[in-house]
């Protein structure tokens, strides 16, 4: 950390360092007093198993979101056949919470029954694929029902709750951990939030976590984790560009750009819903959106693999009642970087439009060709359907500026 570093010849990296420590503090509206911050993880993976470390020992519980209901593997993860996928499920005893199958929220009654049955020493919000806000309120009450630390992950939105676009977690958690890039828009990367001074006196007598101090305990524990524990030396380069993207984050132009992205996203699904596609929840609160692709007979995969061919990025994800990690049912899409290109809410009518008919195409070629890897990939070499909705992709594009690209 700035002022205590392993090697010698660090003056300037601990300057950029305690900036950076200085603009991620300004950019959440968090008080020094209050809160401390870690600006080296590798990246998100890297801040949630850090904090596990610091705070836990093998095999203590920890419970996050199901990884099909949104939750990310760095909360747990198991595979239908009970294999282990992350090492929080491979060092520690991991144990899910799930969404209403019914709405796709979070069920927060089941999840209350399950956390007091369970009793984990950490537990999670915040996920990977989630489309909804957070009853962050509520989650705080489970946790001192339980006993437990409570965690936000929220390296999807972060951004917006920065720009104000979405709840903050800051008000009820113990620990909020982040990437630095995604909607932040800053370089890849993780960061560490952690309460630090006295603890708020209500709290102190409900919860029953470390050594019963009234002081919180988690700067060492956590900085330690980081490094020596888990981390090499920090990544000073990266650290330097976050400090930079952390500026803007704080600017009122970052705020409009927050604030078209969440206005973009709305556009989109309701582009998608008019255009009788399936959304889980029925819509977003936020950048992202869930398209349950199973109504098509498709995968996640190979919708995935048709938009590639079309020079359109999206990514596949498992749906909250899928049968597993192996065949995703849907793909999750994102409006920020459309939007830091200059798009509004009528170019992502148009963006719905080329998602629709490469949905058609994906079902036009597995028809033909069968749901088979190598026989469907045979089948969107030359197809000219494919070559068509391209070019008109690429002729969109084009209309607007790349950044960090001249014009």
């Amino acid at each position: 950390m700035p002022g205590a570093r392993y090697y010698g010849g660090n003056q300037y990296i601990d300057e950029i360092e305690t900036l950076c420590h200085e603009r991620a503090l300004a950019a959440f509206g968090l008080d020094s007093e209050s809160w401390g911050v870690n600006v080296q993880p590798y990246s998100c993976t890297s801040a949630n198993f850090a904090v596990y470390t610091g705070l836990l020992l093998p095999g203590d519980r920890i419970m996050g979101l199901d990884t099909p209901s949104g939750g990310n593997t760095s909360h747990g993860c198991y595979l239908p056949n009970g294999r282990k996928v992350s090492g929080a499920s491979i060092f520690f005893e991991s144990l899910p919470y799930k969404v209403n199958p019914q709405t796709g929220h979070v069920d927060y009654d089941k999840l209350e029954e399950r956390a007091l049955d369970f009793r984990p020493k950490i537990l999670i919000c915040g996920g990977s694929s989630y489309p909804r806000e957070w009853d962050y309120a509520r989650f705080r009450q489970i946790a001192d029902k339980c006993g437990a630390y409570l965690l936000c992950d929220m390296a999807q939105i972060s951004g917006l709750i920065a720009a104000k676009e979405c709840a903050s977690p800051f008000e009820h958690c113990d620990i909020v951990t982040s990437t630095t890039h995604k909607s932040l828009r800053g370089p890849r990367g993780g960061i560490i939030f952690y309460r630090k001074g006295p603890k708020p006196k209500k709290r102190g007598l409900l919860l029953s976590q470390g050594d019963g101090s009234d002081r919180y305990d988690f700067e060492e524990k956590i900085n330690f984790a980081v490094f020596p524990a888990l981390q090499g030396g920090p990544h000073n380069n990266r650290i330097a560009a976050l400090a930079i993207a952390l500026k803007q984050v704080t600017s009122p132009e970052y705020q409009t750009y927050m604030q078209q992205v969440k206005k973009n996203a709305q556009a989109l699904a309701s582009a998608l819903l008019r255009r009788n596609c399936k959304l889980v929840t029925g819509g977003t609160d936020n950048h992202l959106l869930l398209w349950d692709l199973r109504n098509f007979g498709l995968t996640g995969k190979r919708f995935e693999k048709v938009c590639e061919f079309c020079h359109i990025t999206l990514n596949k994800v498992t749906i909250f009642d899928d049968n597993g990690n192996i065949t995703p049912g849907g793909v999750r899409i994102g409006t920020p970087a459309m939007t830091s290109r200059g798009c509004l809410e009528a170019d992502f009518e148009t963006i719905a439009e080329f998602l629709l008919r490469a949905a058609q195409i994906a079902s036009s070629v597995q028809m033909e060709h069968g749901k088979l890897p190598k026989p469907f990939l045979k089948g969107l070499e030359n197809n000219k359907d494919i070559l068509e909705l391209r070019t008109r992709v690429e002729s969109f594009a084009s209309q607007f500026v790349m950044p960090g690209f001249d014009e």
